[in-house]
């Protein structure tokens, strides 16, 4: 980069600078560049500071967790600036890392970044290597963590199970999110439990690159989140990071060719599925602490499993928001909290209808979804009914199906537009036995919860 100018192309090498962690404020220091141009500088506050107090420094097993911990965070939090130019070549100034954690950075980038690099028309495979020289690692020891849960609320429905389940299990649990966002500080204070809000903040030049034509894009932000969670969890003690990711979040949307083929599948939610939780937790143990779980408690279930734990009580009817609109970092925002037209606003209306009662599910949202002929469009492609499963945090085409078709036999649905437009063109072609909803509420059995918990919650979700 020859001028002051973000020269997207000119770009040759991403460089990881360095991380340090102040103990004595809580904020840890992230920092990249690209080439031999200006720092980048990310900060995340972990509340609670000053830390170390009572000899936490002075415990070898501990110190190397912490920064094992913001190692790792420096290298997922990265994809957020790496993106901006896709470089071929990278490099860590500060350390080193094994071929193990270059394996894990390397298929969270390459995966995380699939719908990026597919909106963007950019190949990623075979170009983003992780450089590693460190022989490979002892592995992490246990460190003694209370038996306590952060558990990552995003003001939708999904973390709000989660939290009732282990309120109900009756596991200790700080309510826990990234940001400022005071959608999600009402949920939470709403559950009346202890929170724990941290502090983020981007490089303010990732915008200016932004506007000066970086690449841009979805990135694998429950990537990043986890990342944040684990060091919080090593520095206030905390033995699990408990996120609320169902199993359809493994399913990406099927890219379709002219004659209807299969060419590819693109997964916006990737870092939500059990790919990434499966390899995540397990390096977790291995390279930070090994009594550190890292997992999502409603793995097991469908998002209509999900949604029917959640209409079991109205606690949180007037608070939650599902709608991704209200989370943009730039942009207009909602007035309310349901914009009504986006596809997470689709997807929830529709997976709540079938266990909600009518006037209940209406008065949420301030309308009735799917009597609006508007909203034709988006719940096609909810239905994969000729195009691909958006690009957000939805469930599978077949729980869309199977939850459009029950509504389909029911009174109070049936004569709504979108019911009957459904009933009448699109489940003629549909195969009826795979329209019922049943067999999608069953839980799974592949999941990471603790064993001394799964049993007991298995137990929870199918009373």
């Amino acid at each position: 980069m020859s001028d002051n100018r973000f020269q997207r192309d000119a770009v040759e090498s991403f460089r990881f600078v360095r991380c340090g962690f102040d103990p004595a404020t809580g904020v840890a220091q992230l920092v990249y560049a690209f080439d031999d141009g200006p720092e980048l500088v990310e900060t995340v506050t972990v509340p609670g500071a000053p830390f170390f107090d009572g000899g936490a420094a002075a415990d070898p097993a501990r110190a190397a967790a912490i920064e094992h911990a913001l190692r790792l965070l420096h290298l997922i939090a990265g994809v957020s600036y790496y993106k901006a130019a896709v470089p071929k070549r990278i490099r860590i100034d500060g350390y080193t890392i094994d071929a193990d954690t270059a394996r894990l950075i390397e298929t969270i980038y390459i995966n995380g970044l699939g719908e990026f690099a597919y909106r963007n028309g950019l190949d990623l495979h075979g170009r983003i290597r992780f450089p590693h020289e460190a022989d490979p690692a002892a592995p992490a020891p246990g460190l003694g963590l209370d038996r306590h849960a952060l558990v990552a609320i995003g003001g939708g429905k999904d973390s709000l199970v989660s939290i009732e389940a282990l309120r109900t299990l009756g596991v200790e649990q700080s309510v826990s999110w990234i940001g400022g966002s005071q959608l999600i500080r009402a949920c939470a204070e709403r559950t009346g439990l202890p929170t724990l809000n941290i502090g983020r903040a981007l490089a303010p030049e990732l915008f200016e690159y932004n506007r000066q034509g970086a690449w841009n894009g979805h990135i694998p932000v429950t990537a990043v989140n986890s990342a944040i969670l684990v060091l919080t969890a090593v520095l206030r003690g905390a033995d699990q990071v408990v996120f609320s990711n169902e199993r359809s979040a493994s399913y990406g949307s099927l890219i379709l060719a002219a004659d209807g083929s299969v060419t590819s599948e693109v997964n916006h939610q990737w870092s939500k599925g059990w790919a990434f939780e499966k390899a995540f937790g397990e390096h977790v143990q291995r390279h930070v602490a090994a009594d550190l779980h890292y997992y999502s408690l409603l793995r097991p279930l469908s998002e209509l499993a999900v949604a029917r734990q959640f209409a079991k009580s109205d606690r949180y009817d007037g608070h939650f928001s599902s709608c991704n609109r209200n989370f943009h970092i730039l942009g207009e925002r909602p007035a309310n909290r349901w914009c009504g037209v986006c596809p997470k606003c689709h997807f929830v209306f529709l997976a709540l209808a079938p266990f909600m009662p009518k006037p209940r599910l209406v008065g949420i949202f301030g309308r009735n979804l799917l009597d609006d002929p508007d909203q034709t469009a988006g719940y096609d492609a909810l239905l994969e009914f000729r195009e691909h499963k958006p690009f957000e945090c939805v469930g599978e085409g077949r729980e869309s199906r199977a939850a459009m078709a029950l509504l389909a036999t029911r009174a109070e649905w049936r004569g709504d537009a979108l019911v009957e437009r459904f009933a009448r063109e699109i489940e003629p072609q549909l195969d009826r036995a795979e329209l019922a909803v049943e067999p999608l509420l069953v839980p799974d059995e592949e999941h990471r919860i603790p064993a001394a918990l799964a049993e007991r919650l298995d137990a929870y979700f199918r009373a």
